[in-house]
């Protein structure tokens, strides 16, 4: 696979250059799930020891680490002796409280041994999805990460509803590293990488060592089982990696329980699954649009536009707007379907969705007619726009 560049400034992310390409990586987000950190009586403590003794072995070298930890739940159940993990919010969210006080106890106790200053970051989607709390955000990361520090992060599972949930923190992870502009993404699970099969049920699955693109029939081939403390499975995952991989980032998919892990992927071993990604790297403001922001509507466009932005970098024009969804002011994120309701991507509109609904279907030369101005002849400009289409590269 030729051609590909990151910030570690390789043209190759083949398999055979894996020791090369760790050797550069200067910052790194590690996201570990609860399938590895929980056990019956509560949190495994000795795997989240393990794991920070290695995170800090990355972070003491000079590399910049985040770590995106689950837990937080799983803990505060077993702490409060519930019987199973609960369904209600309120009851999840009490359960968060109680076990994220103990989960990031132990990381700084464990952190504290290494010589390593640790920092808890909360997050919900509403955070990420807001421009300015998104790189107001970023700037505190950034001035951690400058202070040494390794900042653990987790969902607001205590405050959260679903309409402000990432889903899982696979997808917290995914959009952790966009935002940080991360070199690669760990994901350490319950499962060695991508299987050919599930491995539990299918006794001749076999790993899938390298995965050079996303594609549909890999993500139904997904497996959905999680176990009995995770919330996403390898169809999750998956999801992360297409993410992370449209933003220029590779992602390696690992089992956390194995010894030494991190120094085993570090030193350029074979182990996970290691999800190549696109050509590009995609600057930070369109990583923000395209997998962060929270579109206020919906443009519907025809076929002819539909080609123009996805196949040919052109911008949006009125003329190929065949519906207006929603009620949105100027400036606002807006999604992009094509006539089969594709989501070809998310932009930002010059136009109020009352003004784009008098203009959709008009030519640019009828704009000033219809509205009494014309301030642009793009209802979305290309720079404001990110093509998201699963098949397809965005152009310049």
């Amino acid at each position: 696979m030729q051609g590909q560049t990151n910030n570690t400034g390789l043209t190759n992310f083949d398999i055979s250059h894996r020791k090369e390409f760790f050797s550069c990586v200067k910052r790194v987000v590690v996201k570990v799930g609860s399938g590895i950190l929980t056990q019956e009586t509560g949190l495994n403590l000795d795997t989240v020891r393990n794991l920070s003794r290695q995170l800090a072995a990355l972070h003491n070298s000079g590399r910049e680490v985040i770590l995106v930890s689950s837990g937080a739940v799983a803990a505060g159940v077993s702490k409060m002796g519930l019987a199973k993990r609960p369904t209600e919010i309120p009851e999840k969210q009490a359960a968060a409280a109680v076990g994220q006080a103990s989960l990031i106890n132990e990381y700084e106790i464990a952190f504290e041994k290494q010589a390593v200053k640790v920092a808890q970051v909360l997050l919900t989607r509403d955070d990420l999805a807001a421009r300015r709390r998104y790189l107001n955000a970023r700037n505190a990361l950034q001035t951690l990460l400058s202070w040494k520090v390794l900042p653990i992060i987790n969902e607001n599972d205590t405050v959260v509803v679903a309409e402000l949930k990432f889903g899982d923190n696979d997808n917290l992870s995914a959009m952790i590293a966009q935002l940080l502009d991360a070199d690669v993404l760990i994901n350490l699970t319950d499962i060695d990488g991508l299987y050919t099969g599930d491995p539990r049920t299918c006794t001749d699955a076999k790993i899938v060592p390298y995965v050079e693109k996303i594609t549909p029939a890999l993500e139904q081939s997904a497996s959905c089982h999680t176990g009995k403390h995770g919330t996403g499975g390898m169809a999750s995952k998956v999801t992360a990696a297409k993410k992370a991989n449209a933003a220029g980032i590779p992602m390696i998919v690992a089992g956390g329980a194995t010894p030494d892990i991190l120094q085993l992927i570090f030193s350029g071993q074979e182990v996970g699954t290691f999800f190549a990604p696109k050509n590009k790297k995609m600057p930070g403001k369109k990583c923000w649009l395209g997998f962060a922001a929270d579109p206020k509507g919906v443009f519907v466009v025809d076929q002819g536009a539909a080609k123009a932005l996805v196949s040919n970098g052109k911008s949006l024009l009125p003329v190929g707007i065949q519906a207006v969804e929603g009620s949105f002011g100027v400036g606002a994120p807006v999604q992009v379907v094509g006539p089969d309701r594709q989501v070809l991507g998310v932009g930002l509109s010059n136009y109020s969705s009352a003004d784009a609904r008098k203009i959709k279907g008009c030519s640019t030369s009828q704009l000033e007619n219809i509205l009494g101005h014309k301030a642009y002849d793009e209802v979305i400009h290309r720079d404001n726009l990110v093509v998201i289409y699963e098949d397809q590269e965005e152009n310049p």
